[in-house]
Order: C-alpha cells, then sequence, then structure tokens
C-alpha cells in the first residue's frame, strides 16, 4: 500500500509538471519574443522610419521616438557574445542619435542614425 502511494503521487506530479509549458515563460518580463533575425529587421525598420521622418522635415521628438523604439526593439538581439559587442557597439550611435534629437540637432542625428542602419545591417550578416 506504502509503494502504491508513492508511485501514484510520482506519476501526479510527473502529470502535472508536463502539462505545463516550459515556452509559455520565455519572456517573463512582458516582451514578445522575436529571433534574432527578425529582431533585426525590426530595429532596421524603426531606424528607417527614423530617417523618413527626418526627411519629412518632422520636429526632434518624432524622430527621437523612432529611435526609442527601435533601442527597445534591439533588446532581443541576443545571438552570441560577439553579437552582443556589435549590437551594444551599434545602439551606441542609436543613443546619439535620440540625445541630438532631443536637442533638435537633425543633421547630427541623421548622421548617427545612417551609421546605425550600417552596423545594424553589418550585425545581421553575422547572425
Amino acid at each position: 500500500m506504502k509503494l502504491l502511494k508513492n508511485v501514484l503521487l510520482a506519476f501526479s506530479l510527473t502529470l502535472a509538471l508536463g502539462s505545463v509549458s516550459s515556452v509559455a515563460v520565455a519572456c517573463e518580463d512582458g516582451r514578445t519574443c522575436f529571433g534574432p533575425a527578425q529582431a533585426t529587421d525590426i530595429v532596421l525598420g524603426h531606424i528607417a522610419a527614423g530617417m523618413k521622418s527626418v526627411d519629412a522635415g518632422e520636429n526632434g521628438p518624432t524622430a527621437a521616438a523612432h529611435v526609442k523604439a527601435a533601442l527597445k526593439a534591439s533588446k532581443e538581439i541576443n545571438a552570441s557574445d560577439k553579437v552582443d559587442v556589435a549590437r551594444s557597439r551599434a545602439n551606441g550611435h542609436l543613443k546619439k542619435a535620440r540625445s541630438a534629437f532631443k536637442k533638435s540637432e537633425m543633421q547630427t542625428g541623421e548622421d548617427h542614425l545612417g551609421a546605425a542602419e550600417k552596423a545594424f545591417t553589418d550585425l545581421k550578416r553575422q547572425l
């Protein structure tokens, strides 16, 4: 009887743990998870939108919002240590562009956006 009780307890624990998917809790902090290549495409899309807003003559905060979205999306790029170092360098250009747009220095911000676009394009080749 004692052996049967232990077997049933072990079996019920196995069923309970197996019924919860580990993939369902992959991103606990509420972010939507993407692969590194998809995240890089999203970042490049935000950079392109920022460049279009600068070309359209919109003000600095609009372009800064696109850069902020690109920075947020770049957090999903996590393939290897080498890619992470390249992503950090590219994020440096995005941060400089964002601060330039906040100061309404549109040409400086656009230059940094171009450098960031090149860096993320090179990063995509490393994936």
